[in-house]
């Protein structure tokens, strides 16, 4: 396939894909091999937008679990995905893409806040948009919000890209090597196998709003263009 498959995608970077082997933190080596896959798929016109977890920095679960108040656990979580989305914006600069950020907890001095109609304004201009913040909301995972905002821009596809694994798997192929590897899924499956693909509200969303899923493995680089063009690596998840 010459031209790609998809015109405007969202990509959701889990918190640890930035962390790189060390689990915590930004790895600049990791955050810039993103930035440069990035940059290949905007260069072919594709509207990209990004979500950005936090769990290299924070997890409000853990902090709920330490007896702190869940609400504001969830919070520090959120400020930890505006923390990564800056540096992306930086790392993607940097390589001469211009790039958004948009807040869903108002910070005017670092981020825009969010508004729909700006955010597909900058992708029509062929601008990356970076959605920080989560959905603004306690409770709500950075994987509800790329279902959220992949509805309310009207992306074709999520992207979801993995440090750790290539795809959907049967159980978890670093404990179980009989682990089966789909090469399709429904998201009807997912929830009744308990699969740890996203959480069933952010899977409930992708299913009622008819968005597919794709789940691959970022760390290899040029994966997000091979995905874009249509290549068949990772796993699709679709809605039925």
């Amino acid at each position: 396939m010459s031209s790609p498959k998809y015109k405007r995608v969202v990509l959701k970077l889990s918190g640890e894909a930035l962390a790189g082997d060390a689990g915590f933190g930004i790895n600049p080596s990791v955050i810039k091999s993103i930035a440069n896959q990035v940059k290949e798929i905007a260069e072919l016109n594709v509207e990209v937008a990004v979500v950005v977890g936090g769990g290299n920095i924070w997890r409000g679960k853990i902090g709920s679990e330490m007896g702190m108040d869940r609400a504001n656990a969830d919070y520090m979580g959120m400020l930890a995905t505006v923390m990564n989305s800056l540096a992306l914006q930086d790392s993607l600069e940097q390589l001469g893409v211009e790039t958004r950020v948009q807040s869903s907890i108002e910070m005017r001095q670092v981020a825009e806040p969010y508004i729909r109609r700006r955010a597909i304004r900058h992708l029509e201009k062929k601008r990356v948009v970076i959605f920080a913040a989560g959905t603004g909301n306690p409770y709500f995972s950075t994987d509800t919000t790329a279902s959220l905002r992949a509805a309310e821009i009207e992306a074709e596809v999520i992207l979801m890209a993995k440090n750790n694994v290539d795809g959907v798997y049967s159980a978890d192929p670093r404990i179980d090597k009989n682990a089966k590897k789909y090469q399709e899924i429904t998201f009807l499956d997912v929830l009744k196998e308990g699969l740890e693909v996203m959480d069933s509200t952010a899977s409930s969303l992708c299913m009622d709003n008819n968005i597919p899923l794709i789940v691959f493995s970022v760390m290899e680089q040029g994966n997000i263009k091979r995905v874009i063009m249509g290549e068949n690596i990772g796993t699709i998840v679709r809605g039925k």
